[in-house]
C-alpha cells in the first residue's frame, strides 16, 4: 500500500511475508532464469549443430516437472527459522525431487550435442553451449543439496550461497546468452564473426574467472559456517565469540572473488567489441530477407497426446497455469491463515514513529543485505545471539527482515547490547569500534535530516495493513518522534556530540537498532 510515490508497505508481515517473498523469489529463478533459458537451449543448440533434440519425450517430462515442482521449493530458504516445520520440510522435499527433472534436462542438452563434440574445439559458440549446459547441471545439483537441512544448517547465511547463485547466473545464463549471440549475430548481419580468437579469449577468461569466483565463495562459506558453529567442548562456549574473527578470515577469498569477477567483466567487454566489429564488417548493400510467419495451424487430425496439446496454445497455457497454481495455493494459503499457527505475544508492540523512520532508513541503506534478524534453532546461534526468534516477534514487520546473508552479525537481539554512542561511532566509522570491519561508512546519515513530517501517513498505512496503532499515536507521530529523538541526542551530548544532531537520520536509525529484540528480551532478563 503506497505512502507516497517512492514509498510503500507490503500487506503481509513477518512469517507471512517471508513465505510470500520466497515463493516469488524462488520462482523468479524458475520462470526468469531457468525455463526461458531451457527454451533457448532446446532451440539454439540443435540449430547451431544442425541436429535434432536428443529426446523429445524427455523434454516434455522436463518441462512439466519443472513447472509443477519448482513452485513448491521456496521454503527451503527459510530452514531452521520461525516458519512452521511442515512448511520447511515441504520445501526441502520438493527441492530434492527437482534433482531428477533438472538433470534430465542437462543430459538431454549434452546428448543433443553428440556427434558434434569434434567441432567444440574449433567453434567458440559450442564451447559456450557445452559449458552452459554443464553449469546448469552443476547448479541444479547444488541447489537441492543446499536444501537438505543438515547442509543448509552449515551453508545458509554464508557466502556458499553467493557462489551457488553465480554458478547459475553466470555459468548457465551468461554462457548460454554468449553462445547464442555468437551464433545469431553473424547470421542476422550475413557475415562471419569478426574474430574467433577473441571469442575463445572471452570463453577462457569467463571460465577461469567463474571458477575462481565459485571456489573462493565455497571456501569462504564453508569457513564461515564452521567457525560460527565451533563450540569449545570443555567450556560449552564459542570458539570464535567475536564475529569479526569470521570476517577477517575470509577477506583473502574476497580478493580472489574480485579477480574472478574482473576476468568475467573483461571477457564480457571483449564479446561486445567482437560483436560490434562483426556488425560493422557486414555488407552494406545486402538486401533484407522478409519472411512471412505462417498462420497458426490447428493440430493435425492424426496427432495425439502432447503433440496435439502443443497445437492448442490456449489449453496448453491454462494447464500450465493450473500446474503453477496448485503449488502456489499450498504455499501461500497457509501464510494467509497464519493467525491459526502464529500466537500473538502481548509483549510485542509496534515500533514508535521514530523507530519506523529508522527501520525505513535501515531498509533503504540495504542493511538487511549483510545482517539478518532471525536467530535459528541451533545451539551455537542461541549461545552467540540469544533466544531463538519466534514468529510472533515479527508480526508487525512490513516487510520482514529475516535476511539471507551474514557478512555482519545477526541483529535480532541487538537492542540495548551497545549504548547510543557506540552505534553513532560505528555508523560514522566502523573500524573505529570494530577493528578489521569491512562495513562501509555512512557519513550522509549525520548530515541529512530525517523526514519526520510523513510519519503520520506512514503509521496510517501501517494501521491499514494490520499494525495496531491508535488514532492518538497516528496524530501525534511527529511530536512523539521529536521527543524520542531529543532524548537520544541528549544522551549523545554527554559523549561530546552536539545536540543539533537530533533531527538527523542517524538518530532515527539508532532508535530502531536499540529497539530490536527488547520487547521479549527485557522481560526474560527480569525472570
Amino acid at each position: 500500500i503506497p505512502v507516497s510515490w517512492m514509498k510503500s508497505y507490503p500487506v503481509w508481515a513477518g512469517a507471512q511475508d517471508a513465505l510470500i517473498q520466497w515463493w516469488y523469489g524462488h520462482n523468479a529463478v524458475a520462470f526468469f532464469l531457468t525455463t526461458p533459458f531451457l527454451g533457448l537451449m532446446y532451440y539454439f543448440v540443435p540449430k547451431a549443430i544442425n541436429r535434432p533434440v536428443y529426446s523429445y519425450r524427455l523434454s516434455i517430462i522436463h518441462f512439466w516437472s519443472l513447472v509443477f515442482i519448482y513452485i513448491w521449493a521456496g521454503p527451503h530458504h527459510l530452514l531452521y527459522t520461525a516458519l512452521p516445520e511442515w512448511a520447511q520440510t515441504l520445501g526441502m522435499a520438493f527441492s530434492l525431487i527437482l534433482w531428477a527433472p533438472s538433470w534430465g534436462g542437462m543430459i538431454n542438452g549434452l546428448l543433443t550435442m553428440r556427434g558434434a563434440w569434434d567441432r567444440v574445439r574449433d567453434e567458440p559458440m559450442l564451447k559456450f553451449f557445452a559449458l552452459s549446459i554443464t553449469f546448469y547441471g552443476m547448479s541444479t545439483f547444488e541447489g537441492p543439496l543446499l536444501a537438505i537441512k543438515s547442509v543448509n544448517a552449515l551453508a545458509h547465511y554464508t557466502d556458499w550461497i553467493v557462489g551457488h547463485v553465480h554458478s547459475g547466473t553466470i555459468g548457465w545464463n551468461l554462457m548460454m546468452i554468449s553462445g547464442i549471440l555468437y551464433f545469431i549475430v553473424p547470421k542476422l548481419w550475413k557475415t562471419k564473426l569478426f574474430s574467433q580468437g577473441l571469442a575463445n579469449f572471452h570463453f577462457w577468461t569467463t571460465t577461469i574467472g567463474l571458477v575462481l569466483y565459485i571456489l573462493s565463495m565455497w571456501s569462504a562459506g564453508i569457513t564461515q559456517g564452521l567457525m560460527w558453529r565451533e563450540i569449545n567442548p570443555a567450556t560449552g562456549s564459542l570458539m570464535y565469540p567475536n564475529f569479526i574473527e569470521t570476517v577477517t578470515k575470509i577477506v583473502p577469498m574476497y580478493w580472489v572473488r574480485a579477480t574472478g569477477g574482473t576476468l568475467i567483466l573483461i571477457g564480457f567487454c571483449v564479446m561486445l567489441y567482437n560483436l560490434y566489429k562483426t556488425i560493422k564488417a557486414a555488407p552494406k548493400d545486402e538486401s533484407v530477407d522478409v519472411f512471412k510467419a505462417p498462420a497458426l495451424a490447428q493440430a493435425a487430425p492424426g496427432e495425439r497426446g502432447h503433440r496435439k496439446l502443443e497445437g492448442l496454445p490456449a489449453v496448453f497455457t491454462i494447464l500450465t497455469v493450473i500446474a503453477i497454481l496448485v503449488g502456489t495455493a499450498i504455499e501461500i494459503l497457509p501464510s494467509m491463515l497464519s493467525a491459526s499457527w502464529i500466537e500473538k505475544d502481548e509483549r510485542v508492540t509496534p515500533l514508535t514513529s521514530l523507530e519506523v523512520a529508522g527501520r525505513d532508513i535501515y531498509i533503504r541503506e540495504g542493511c538487511y543485505v549483510c545482517h539478518s534478524q532471525m536467530i535459528r534453532s541451533m545451539g551455537h546461534e542461541v549461545v552467540r545471539y540469544g533466544k531463538m526468534s519466534e514468529a510472533a516477534e515479527s508480526v508487525y514487520d512490513h516487510p520482514f527482515q529475516w535476511g539471507s546473508r551474514r557478512i555482519g552479525p545477526d541483529l535480532a537481539r541487538i537492542g540495548g547490547k551497545y549504548n547510543n554512542i557506540w552505534h553513532y561511532r560505528h555508523m560514522m566509522n566502523p573500524r573505529e569500534v570494530v577493528q578489521g570491519s569491512i562495513m562501509p561508512i555512512y557519513p550522509w546519515l549525520f548530515k541529512k535530516k530525517a523526514d519526520l513530517g510523513v510519519l503520520s501517513r506512514k503509521l496510517s498505512v501501517l494501521k491499514a495493513v494490520g499494525v495496531p496503532y491508535t488514532d492518538k499515536q497516528i496524530k501525534g507521530a511527529l511530536v512523539d518522534a521529536e521527543k524520542q529523538a531529543l532524548a537520544i541526542a541528549k544522551n549523545l551530548k554527554s559523549s561530546g556530540v552536539k545536540e543539533s544532531i537530533k533531527d538527523k537520520q542517524i538518530i532515527a536509525l539508532i532508535a530502531y537498532l536499540q529497539r530490536l529484540g527488547t520487547d521479549i528480551q527485557q522481560e526474560e532478563e527480569e525472570e
